[in-house]
C-alpha cells in the first residue's frame, strides 16, 4: 500500500453524523418487525436503479423503469433502456462482486457499461476530463496512472482503521477523482455509486438495500458540487459529510417507512412471502 492516503481531514461535522447513524442503527436494532421483505427489496432496488441513471440524465421515470425491469415495452431510446438493464444487472451481482478486488471492479464495469462503451471491463485507454459546458472543471490523472491508482485505493480501504462510513465515502471521491474507466457518456458515476453501496453493504448488509442514490438524486446539484469543492481544496470532507447526512436520511426514512407499516399501511406492510419468513435486514 506504500504511503497512499486519500486526501482529507476528519471533521467535528463527521463525528456528529457517526454518532446519528449509530443511533438510528441502534433503533432498528431494537425492533422485532425490522425485517425487509422480498418486495421491499425489490422497490428498494427500483428505486437504487432509477436514481442512478436518473443522476446522469436518463430520462426515464420511476414507473418506465419498473416497466422496464418488467420486461414491458417502454417507448424509449435503446440506449436508454440498456442503462437501465444494465444497472438492474450490476446491483444483482452485489452480493457476488469481492469489493476489495481488481477483477470485480472490472467485471462490474463490464455489467454496467456492457454496448454503451467500447472500452467496457478494462481500465481507460486515453485522457479524460470533466467539462461543465465549454469548461473543464476536472482533468482526471493520466490513463497510465490508473491501474496502480485504483490498486492504492482498494489496498488503503482495506487496511484503513477509519469507520466504514467514512472511508466508503473516501473511496467515492478518489473513484470519481481518478476516473478509472471511458465512461461512455457520463455514467461512471454509476459504477462509484454502486461500489459505494458494495462497500457499506459488506460492512452491514441493510446498505445493501438501502436506496442511497434516490437520496443524491434529490441533492444532484449539490452532489456535484460537492465534487467540485473537493477538488479544488484537495480535501474531500466536504463531499464526505455530504454523503453522511444523506445516509442519515436515509435511515430516517426507513424508520418511518417500517412505522407507517406498523400502523397498517399496507403498501411498506412487513410479510412473509410465498409462506417463508423475511429474512433479516443483517444489522
Amino acid at each position: 500500500m506504500g504511503k497512499y492516503q486519500p486526501p482529507f481531514q476528519l471533521t467535528d461535522l463527521m463525528s456528529t453524523q457517526l454518532e446519528a447513524i449509530s443511533a438510528l442503527l441502534k433503533r432498528l436494532r431494537t425492533r422485532r418487525s425490522m425485517a425487509l421483505s422480498v418486495q421491499q427489496r425489490h422497490e428498494y432496488r427500483l428505486r437504487s436503479v432509477h436514481a442512478t441513471v436518473a443522476i446522469e440524465n436518463n430520462p426515464l421515470t420511476f414507473e418506465q423503469v419498473t416497466a422496464v425491469i418488467a420486461g414491458k415495452h417502454v417507448p424509449a431510446k435503446p440506449s436508454e433502456i440498456k442503462e437501465v438493464q444494465n444497472a438492474w444487472a450490476a446491483y444483482a451481482l452485489l452480493p457476488v462482486f469481492k469489493p476489495f478486488e481488481e477483477k470485480a471492479l472490472l467485471k462490474a464495469h463490464l455489467e454496467m457499461m456492457q454496448d454503451l462503451t467500447a472500452e467496457a471491463d478494462r481500465f481507460r485507454s486515453g485522457a479524460v476530463g470533466v467539462f461543465k459546458g465549454q469548461e473543464l472543471v476536472h482533468l482526471a490523472p493520466p490513463a497510465a496512472l490508473v491501474p496502480g491508482q485504483i490498486r492504492n485505493l482498494l489496498a488503503w480501504y482495506l487496511h484503513s482503521d477509519l469507520h466504514p462510513l467514512i472511508k466508503s465515502a473516501v473511496f467515492h471521491y478518489e473513484f470519481e477523482f481518478i476516473h478509472p474507466f471511458a465512461d461512455g457518456n457520463g455514467r461512471l458515476g454509476r459504477l462509484g455509486r454502486l461500489w459505494h453501496t458494495l462497500l457499506l453493504g459488506h460492512w452491514r448488509e441493510l446498505f445493501r438495500w438501502i436506496p442511497l442514490e434516490d437520496q443524491i438524486l434529490t441533492r444532484r446539484k449539490e452532489y456535484y458540487a460537492a465534487l467540485a469543492e473537493a477538488d479544488r481544496k484537495a480535501d474531500c470532507a466536504v463531499f464526505v459529510e455530504l454523503l453522511l447526512e444523506l445516509t442519515v436520511h436515509s435511515l430516517e426514512e426507513l424508520i418511518i417507512t417500517h412505522n407507517r407499516a406498523d400502523q397498517g399501511v399496507t403498501k411498506w406492510e412487513i410479510e412473509t412471502v410465498s409462506g417463508k419468513t423475511c429474512d433479516s435486514i443483517g444489522l
